[in-house]
């Protein structure tokens, strides 16, 4: 995988990630953590971190990993690019949440 693109609702989440850390504590955290975020978007295109696969069987056929407090979910494109599809708290890292969010 050569790159990243985030779906609109990723992009969302991301905003909202900032604006949650932001008001709670302080543009210096915010900008740090999403700083790791986006790090670990450039790592997961490199596969430099561990992801497991989602399941067909699950409603999601893409892939998975754990990024400080989130997960990220991705796909990879036929182009074999790496599309990130959510980004959803740990304490929202449930199959139903996700298949609310999943493109096809």
């Amino acid at each position: 995988m050569s790159c990243h693109h985030l779906s609109p609702l990723a992009k969302e989440q991301v905003a909202e990630i900032y604006s949650y850390t932001h008001s709670i504590w302080g543009r210096a955290q915010a900008d740090r953590y999403y700083s790791q975020i986006f790090d670990c978007f450039d790592a997961v295109a490199a596969r430099r971190v561990v992801w497991r696969r989602i399941g067909a069987e699950f409603g999601a056929d893409g892939y998975l990993c754990r990024c400080e407090h989130h997960f990220l979910y991705w796909r990879v494109t036929s182009d074999d690019q790496l599309r990130i599809v959510a980004i959803l708290h740990e304490r929202m890292h449930l199959l139903e949440h996700l298949r609310a969010v999943w493109e096809p």
